[in-house]
């Protein structure tokens, strides 16, 4: 009998494995963005910053700056857009409501990832349509920083 559930685990188990291989990326072509606007450069970093969370990004704005009616790029590719960032305030953004122009979203981290997470290297915030973007400080993981 022992022999059995040792069987009927290993081949749960194998089942399992089999059946993360084919959950697809996120992707959602409704909810695709526009390009990100290269073509603004960007003229300034802000004392903001940006710390990679499981599922999430911890935006601090230690900046006198408020900001209000933006849309946040990261990694000059996913887009999000903020209602508000006061001064001293810190909010926190949910990988999955970021997207990209075709509609396809960042890989949050967390224990049952099926990708690698995707790393957050750059962060910007657009005002409106016809300013410079403004740089933020993006901080890297804890196991990613060189000592």
């Amino acid at each position: 009998m022992k022999h059995w559930n040792h069987l009927i685990l290993l081949v749960l188990a194998a089942m399992f494995a089999m059946s993360i291989g084919c959950i697809p990326r996120r992707y959602d072509p409704a909810k695709a963005t526009r390009n990100y606007p290269a073509e603004l450069g960007q003229v300034e970093t802000v004392n903001m910053q940006v710390f990679q969370l499981s599922h999430s990004i911890r935006i601090v704005n230690a900046s006198p700056q408020n900001y209000s009616d933006f849309d946040l790029w990261i990694n000059q590719r996913y887009m999000v857009h903020v209602d508000s960032l006061e001064a001293g305030q810190s909010i926190e953004i949910s990988m999955n409501d970021m997207w990209d122009v075709r509609g396809d979203g960042p890989n949050p981290g967390g224990w049952f990832r099926w990708y690698d997470p995707t790393p957050i290297r750059l962060v910007q915030i657009q005002a409106d349509q016809e300013s410079p973007l403004i740089g933020l400080v993006a901080i890297l993981p804890e196991d990613e920083r060189e000592d």
